[in-house]
């Protein structure tokens, strides 16, 4: 009788092993799954970074110009952060629902994380010609991100303190008078050096041929020789695991048209 019931409480105990080894696995996927962020190249500087609960949406734009060919960027949103305000840049029509506005610099608190933006010329002429651009900096599943906009103008001592390092960098390289072009960029990248690099705001098949002044992503590839390049598609998905532990990677992501 004892032996029988010896065995039928090893029994239960097994399964009851079993089952809590198969719930801590599932409970230690699901944060796996929380502590991940999701990145959709929406075309030139827009991004919709989703994660850790919030769905952060970068630079939505008009499409005209160099942007004609893609899609406006209108996909629902938590929080909105735009670098600057002129034609085609920082556009909201058709955003849905209401989503909190980012647009001036400073530091900001959202849902229980802080986004900073840092203000940056938008030309190469001390902000005289196109004014202010605003670089985005915040943190989403353990990750810094940093977002330099239209950034055209060297990184000062100052901002290089307030940028600090990235894991993620978004760097414009296609040039033009309103952000960095490829060499430009490469400059940015050595004073940052950041785990990750995203080109943005390089010539695509969306330009409007008579109205686009920057040039393709293939100049910066090849000052950027050496650093390994994944090609991606419109969306990839990172957890901090997935960082270089030495060195950087350029992940070029590329826009379904």
């Amino acid at each position: 009788m004892n032996r029988r019931k010896f065995i039928r409480d090893a029994g239960v105990s097994f399964i009851a092993s079993l089952v809590a080894g198969v719930a801590s696995s599932f409970q230690a996927s699901q944060a796996q799954t929380r502590r991940s962020v999701t990145i959709q190249f929406l075309g030139h500087s827009a991004f919709l970074f989703t994660g850790d609960g919030r769905r952060i949406l970068s630079n939505p734009f008009r499409p005209i110009g160099c942007t004609k060919g893609y899609r406006a960027p209108q996909v629902a949103a938590d929080l909105v952060m735009i670098s600057s305000r002129l034609l085609d840049e920082g556009a909201l029509d058709g955003i849905p629902g209401n989503p909190r506005l980012l647009a001036e610099p400073g530091i900001y608190q959202f849902r229980g994380m802080q986004v900073q933006g840092i203000r940056m010329d938008h030309d190469r002429v001390g902000g005289r010609r196109f004014g202010s651009n605003i670089a985005w900096r915040w943190n989403q599943a353990g990750i810094n991100f940093l977002h330099l906009g239209g950034a055209a103008a060297p990184i000062t001592v100052e901002q290089r303190i307030l940028l600090g390092r990235p894991d993620v960098l978004m760097v414009p390289v296609g040039g033009g008078p309103k952000a960095y072009n490829a060499a430009e960029a490469k400059a940015a990248i050595e004073v940052l050096n950041p785990k990750i690099i995203i080109p943005t705001q390089f010539r695509t098949q969306a330009a409007d041929p008579n109205a686009c002044d920057i040039q393709a992503v293939d100049e910066f590839l090849t000052v950027m020789q050496g650093t390994p390049v994944a090609r991606r598609g419109n969306t990839i998905a990172l957890q901090p695991a997935d960082l270089p532990t030495q060195g950087a990677r350029v992940e070029l992501m590329s826009y379904p048209f």
